[in-house]
């Protein structure tokens, strides 16, 4: 009797390699052997003719021979030439368009935007001592006991790395609030120097503290880990998280602080990531530009939904870092705008990484069993997608509301119900984007598996 090793209603058996032939036709069991009877020869060495009209069992590719599981998640095979100018079609005016809208939102020859208020120069100092007492300014001396309800100071002994005081020491007087760093001998702090005096204490203000050390140290340590890992994949995705960062500080940043529509250039910054990531880590092929496809769908949809909604829960943008940006720039900006870029680029991380999957899924069915067509192929995948959705969605909402927690905490104080909290402006903020992001990624499962499905049905089995 045959064994199957996979089948189901949609998609039938998913044909198994394995490393040694069988040497028994379907349908017989296997006989003791005579005592002393000759083994017979492996089917291997005895050429037969086929039989006319009889389909000949696929041979395994050299790639496929000796593994029980036929193929993993290497780099895919070239796509054949029709499905090359499909996908082709299809990319070539997104990427050309994506690339206009760059060009058209950048500010050229615009001065960069400066804060409205001075921000003082960076100036990295060490505590050498510090003292609680009074709050006294320089020269006042403190007679009696001080007042019941007078707070206390934290007055810090300092010593300049840099800057133009380099070496010289001064001392600092801070109230100590419950909002106050608590700063200790040793601690090595960043001061902002505002240009005046330097002998003169008032020309300078603690800040917070060099954190420089710590942060390359952790980097280095993820680094290391993705290429110990990914290998020369790992490496490729290093190149590919410094490139999105650029894309961020060299455009996305300049030009939604020259007055540019912050969703639009989210839109045209969210989609040059996305080519630069997914072409670099995971290489120019079928597979990849079908998950590129179901990203911009998703990414779309994400932003139709996020302005729909936040204009119908009269969201506003305005939160205090955003009221801070517009006090600091010294004129307006499209507040509800910015959430709404805040939105697509904040999905565009966990949408590829569905996508991806989807793809790599559709195409290893289609590898395993070459004779499924592309309603087979969409609702395998779909299976495997509505396992992976539920921990993606997961992911996102606990992304947004650890971001948000201070903020969950700060409003859950107010003693009023529950519903009045919800439909606080900061908190229905986080709710779009969670809710608006979610709808996205679970959209992003079905949009991209009817693609790869399509594409990777077309494929011939030699493309596989």
């Amino acid at each position: 009797m045959n064994r199957r090793d996979l089948s189901d209603d949609d998609t039938g058996p998913i044909r198994r390699v394995t490393d040694a032939p069988s040497d028994r036709s379907p349908g017989t069991s296997r006989s003791p052997r005579p005592e002393g009877a000759r083994r017979p020869r492996p089917p291997a060495q005895r050429p037969r003719q086929a039989e006319p009209g009889r389909r000949r069992a696929a041979e395994p590719k050299p790639e496929q021979a000796g593994h029980g599981h036929a193929h993993g998640h290497g780099p895919a095979a070239p796509a054949s030439r029709r499905v090359r100018l499909l996908l082709m079609w299809l990319l070539i005016p997104l990427a050309v368009a994506t690339v206009a809208g760059m060009v058209l939102l950048y500010p050229w020859g615009k001065d960069p935007a400066k804060s409205a208020f001075p921000q003082g120069v960076p100036v990295n100092a060490t505590v050498t001592g510090t003292i609680t007492g009074p709050c006294l300014a320089e020269g006042q001396v403190q007679v009696g006991e001080p007042p019941p309800d007078a707070k206390p100071c934290l007055t810090s002994e300092l010593t300049m790395t840099d800057g133009p005081g380099t070496g010289k020491s001064l001392k600092l007087t801070l109230p100590i609030e419950p909002s106050t760093p608590r700063f200790a001998a040793g601690d090595k702090v960043v001061l902002s120097y505002n240009g005046g005096d330097v002998a003169n204490p008032a020309s300078f203000q603690i800040v917070d503290f060099q954190r420089g050390t710590p942060l390359l140290l952790l980097a280095g340590l993820f680094a290391l880990a993705v290429i110990v890992l990914g290998r020369w994949q790992g490496l490729a995705a290093l190149i590919a998280l410094g490139l999105s960062f650029l894309v961020l500080a060299l455009f996305v940043l300049p030009s939604i602080l020259a007055g540019e529509s912050p969703l639009l250039v989210a839109i045209a910054g969210a989609g040059a990531i996305m080519f630069v990531a997914l072409y670099l880590t995971h290489g120019l092929s079928a597979r990849t530009s079908v998950a590129v496809l179901g990203t911009l769908v998703s990414l779309v949809l994400i932003g139709v939904l996020s302005a729909i909604f936040s204009a119908a829960a009269s969201l506003t943008g305005l939160d205090d870092s955003t009221s801070q940006l517009i006090g600091s720039l010294g004129h307006g900006i499209d507040a509800r705008g910015l959430l709404l870029a805040g939105v697509v680029i904040g999905a565009l991380g966990v949408l590829d990484d569905v996508t991806v999957t989807q793809t790599s899924a559709v195409w290893e069915l289609r590898r395993a069993n070459p004779s499924l067509g592309w309603r087979e192929l969409y609702g395998a995948g779909l299976r495997i997608g509505r396992d992976h959705v539920g921990s993606a969605v997961n992911t996102l909402v606990m992304a947004y509301a650890g971001a948000a927690l201070p903020v969950l905490l700060y409003t859950s104080l107010s003693g009023v119900g529950l519903g009045s909290i919800l439909g606080a402006e900061n908190i229905a903020q986080e709710i779009v984007r969670t809710l608006a992001g979610s709808v996205g990624i679970v959209a992003a499962v079905p949009v991209t598996t009817v693609l790869a499905a399509l594409i990777a049905s077309r494929e011939p089995q030699e493309s596989l």
